[in-house]
């Protein structure tokens, strides 16, 4: 995947996600499958993702 498609892909994740457009374990499934193929890649998975990342799991849990 084209880091281009990674950061369509995150930057569409995180507003859903601010916005509640969509279901948070989509959002969620989604986002995991974007910092996988990050780190297959070899790329540096940014900070603010992973916490984004800790975030939505925060929230699940919450709503479970």
């Amino acid at each position: 995947m084209a880091i281009d498609d990674l950061e369509v892909e995150i930057s569409y994740l995180v507003g859903a996600a601010e916005g509640e457009q969509g279901d948070l374990h989509e959002i969620k499934f989604r986002l995991d499958q974007a910092i996988s193929t990050m780190r297959a890649e070899g790329l540096t998975v940014p900070e603010d993702l992973l916490n984004f990342e800790m975030d939505l799991d925060r929230m699940l849990s919450v709503k479970s």
